[in-house]
């Protein structure tokens, strides 16, 4: 062996046992805090509404400042995890869910995409001859077919769906399980769609719709009608409740 090679591998040999011997860097206590409530938050230990620790007994778990824990829990206010109410403590922030308006999407991919579980409850699979439904759906004589689904994410009730729709292009629409799939997965599977039309309202359900989203009385929804068409036939009527405490629209242009 050379000198200068061995000089080369004594030189690289010092450099890793120099880092070796370096402290490890560990994230500001505040940060430390953040990671903590973070980590019992998305594990589902504590949950929407559950009120966490106090910060006293933060502070003795951490054996920090009051400020650093503090500082910890305002930022994780800011950025949506907690809320805070004054004189009752800090909870764990209600989820928010979001949604499309721009773009027709089932419901349980967009649940699934949060990584969460979509179940639904079928509360009606009927013939209807509602006058109403009938001059939206532009049909002349009924019945049509009438469904009501409740969507629930991890078991909490997100939307109301009260739908019609034209039996001539779906004649089997009474015989599915929409427990297993979505009423809209089962109608684009068949006939994919060619357009549609959406309106956007602020309204209080009704006793029925409001029972069913598990809310208070007086609790608004928004409520979006939506029509869409396969070929030149309006294929289904739907209204998709939404409570507003728990869900919001959004869309792009």
């Amino acid at each position: 062996m050379n000198f200068d090679a061995f000089t080369l591998a004594t030189d690289d040999t010092r450099q890793v046992l120099d880092k070796r011997a370096q402290p490890r860097r560990t994230a500001p206590p505040y940060e430390q805090i953040k990671r903590y409530v973070l980590a019992r938050v998305e594990n589902g230990t504590w949950k929407p509404g559950d009120a966490i620790p106090s910060e006293t007994v933060l502070v003795k778990e951490f054996g920090v400042a009051r400020m650093t824990v503090s500082r910890a829990l305002r930022e994780l206010t800011n950025e949506g995890v907690l809320t805070r109410v004054q004189g009752s403590g800090t909870f764990v922030a209600p989820r928010d869910y979001e949604s499309t308006v721009l773009e027709i999407r089932n419901i349980a991919d967009e649940i699934a995409a949060r990584g969460h579980r979509h179940t639904a409850r079928v509360l009606a699979l009927q013939t209807s001859d509602d006058a109403a439904a009938l001059a939206s759906l532009g049909v002349a004589h009924g019945p049509v077919f009438h469904s009501r689904i409740v969507h629930c994410e991890e078991g909490e009730a997100i939307q109301f769906e009260d739908r019609f729709v034209n039996p001539a292009l779906f004649p089997l629409y009474l015989q599915q399980d929409f427990t297993v799939e979505t009423p809209n997965h089962y109608m684009v599977r068949l006939a994919p769609i060619q357009r549609a039309e959406f309106r956007i309202y602020a309204r209080k359900p009704d006793a029925y719709v409001r029972h069913h989203l598990d809310i208070e009385i007086g609790e608004p929804c928004l409520m979006v009608e939506r029509r869409t068409w396969v070929g030149e036939a309006v294929a289904t009527s739907v209204q998709l409740w939404h409570a507003a405490s728990r869900f919001h629209l959004a869309g792009k242009v």
